[in-house]
Parts: C-alpha cells; sequence; structure tokens
C-alpha cells in the first residue's frame, strides 16, 4: 500500500492547476511553504486542498501531517474506501507521482523494488484523501484505498484512490456521493518506471 509519494511543483503551480478548473483556492493559514520532494512519508507534513464548508464553494490550501494514529498507536495513512460516503472532511492530496514496492527480481538482492508511478497529461494529480482532528497530532491527513486499476493491479492488490481531474471540485464538495467518485483509472493512464 502506497507509504511514500512525491511532489515536485511549487504552490503556484498548483495554484494554477486548480484555477485551470475554476476552482477557488484559499490561504486561510497563508500561502504554505511548499518544498519540492522526492519522497514524501508517513508522518511527514504535506500539502493538501480540504473542503472548508458544507457548500463544496472551493478549498483551503493547508500543510498537514500524513497520518494520525490508530487504535493501536500505529500510523493510519491509508484508509479503505468501499461502502463509505465520507459526507465531511474530505481533502485532495496533490502528488506528482507515488511508489508501490516488490520483492526484488534478482533473489541476491535484500532491498524490495521500488516502482514509481506517475500520471499522463497534467503535472500533478490528487488522490482522495480525508483529515481529522486528534488529540496526539492535531489535524492529519489519510490517503482512502481501493481495488486496482489495470496500471497498478500487477504490482499491488490495493491502490490509492487518484481521482479524474475533472472531479476534483465534486471530491470538495460532500453532497457529492464518494463512492460515484472512486473508480480506476482506465489502462494506460499511469507511467511505471523501476527507481532507487
Amino acid at each position: 500500500m502506497c507509504n511514500d509519494y512525491r511532489l515536485m511543483v511549487d504552490v503556484a503551480s498548483i495554484v494554477e492547476d486548480f484555477a485551470d478548473l475554476k476552482i477557488k483556492i484559499r490561504f486561510g493559514e497563508g500561502a504554505p511553504n511548499v518544498e519540492a520532494r522526492e519522497d514524501i512519508k508517513i508522518t511527514d507534513t504535506a500539502p493538501i486542498v480540504r473542503s472548508i464548508d458544507d457548500k463544496g464553494d472551493g478549498g483551503e490550501l493547508v500543510q498537514r501531517r500524513w497520518s494520525w494514529p490508530g487504535p493501536n498507536k500505529r500510523p493510519v495513512y491509508n484508509f479503505r474506501s468501499e461502502g463509505r460516503e465520507f459526507s465531511s472532511h474530505r481533502c485532495l492530496i496533490i502528488a506528482d507521482g507515488f511508489y508501490e514496492f516488490t520483492d526484488p527480481k534478482d533473489p541476491t538482492k535484500k532491498r524490495k523494488d521500488k516502482w514509481l508511478f506517475t500520471k499522463k497529461g497534467g503535472p500533478i494529480f490528487c488522490i482522495a484523501g480525508i483529515w481529522r482532528e486528534t488529540a496526539e497530532v492535531g489535524q492529519a491527513f489519510t490517503m482512502l484505498t481501493m481495488e486496482p486499476g489495470p496500471d497498478i493491479a500487477p504490482y499491488h492488490d490495493r491502490q490509492i484512490a487518484i481521482l479524474e481531474r475533472g472531479v476534483w471540485a465534486d471530491w470538495l464538495d460532500p453532497t457529492v456521493s464518494a463512492q460515484s467518485l472512486i473508480k480506476p483509472l482506465p489502462a494506460g493512464t499511469l507511467t511505471v518506471e523501476q527507481v532507487g
């Protein structure tokens, strides 16, 4: 399951991409200083766009921690989407790539093989997420997961829920059914390359 992703794009480019979709981005806490990072890992702080009211009227770009402590104190960084509607606290997790790991093809290697997935046709993509307030770490987000689409199935039996660009605004509107938006991407949408 996804425990490492990438964002190499600056805030101005992110805002411009959302503006192209007529999604109003607000900075309630000021424009975050988003640094380019090859690896964003569990418990790191990263940018999200979260819904700020129940009307689906744009979103707020903030930086929050990836994962909150679960009942067993393990980080909740992925969360199953099946059968749930998420009628509040939705967010878009901004990325330009994510990684999956597989057992090494070479049996003499100890480290797993690392695969980078990127989406064709755009500088960024958004992963469906939810956020919550916790006593332990404050506000934090997690990525929603689903059954794997055709590009990811050869590498993993689950995948993060990548939203089509045209439904980003709908994801921020909690009146729109989550299950109507979370779907596998068509085959050939993602490019994969072995890295590291």
